[in-house]
């Protein structure tokens, strides 16, 4: 019989378990190997690229938009001043139309208001209103034009008009013209 006793079976003395151990932790540095770090940091700088191309395309549409704003809101105050080019005397609106100021502390203390225009007739129609800016001898130190175009039956609409002059001296402010057609 051979050595080992055990009936002709040897182990060779490996023993296999059916369950995998965990690795050894303590050898580990602690840093990714460099594929895994390139491809963390190559998802990093595109995740920054996508959020700074969304980013500036938000930003983009954002001027866009205030630039199609700002540019309608010309258009129709050159509209509204070229109405009340013809206009002989304070118009045939001026019963429709009120001015709301709003406070200093939120306009960054210029005077801004708000045009409350409001179509009292049965139908649609369009309204340019001129407000003037006068100073404490009653003089006009600027006016400003505003209108609405194409306003339903009752409905109102609250356009600005902002004085760009100096916070001082104080002015006050009217509607000089209004015009419905």
């Amino acid at each position: 019989m051979a050595c080992g006793g055990n009936g002709g079976k040897d182990n060779g003395g490996a023993s296999f378990s059916a369950r995998p151990s965990p690795p050894v932790t303590a050898s580990f540095s602690g840093t990714a190997p460099s594929a895994l770090a390139s491809a963390a940091s190559s998802a990093v700088a595109s995740a920054h690229a996508s959020a700074s191309a969304a980013a500036s395309s938000a930003s983009a549409r954002a001027s866009e938009f205030e630039a199609s704003v700002s540019a309608e809101t010309e258009r129709a105050n050159a509209a509204a001043r070229a109405e009340l080019a013809k206009v002989k005397g304070r118009g045939n609106a001026t019963s429709d139309v009120s001015l709301t100021g709003l406070p200093r502390s939120e306009t960054g203390g210029l005077l801004a208001l708000h045009v409350n225009i409001r179509n009292s007739t049965a139908k649609t129609a369009s309204y340019a209103v001129q407000v003037d800016f006068r100073n404490s001898d009653g003089k006009v130190v600027e006016t400003r034009y505003v209108g609405t175009e194409h306003l339903k039956s009752g409905g109102t609409v609250h356009p600005l008009a902002i004085s760009h002059q100096p916070p001082e001296p104080r002015l006050t402010a009217e509607v000089a013209k209004a015009q419905r057609y």
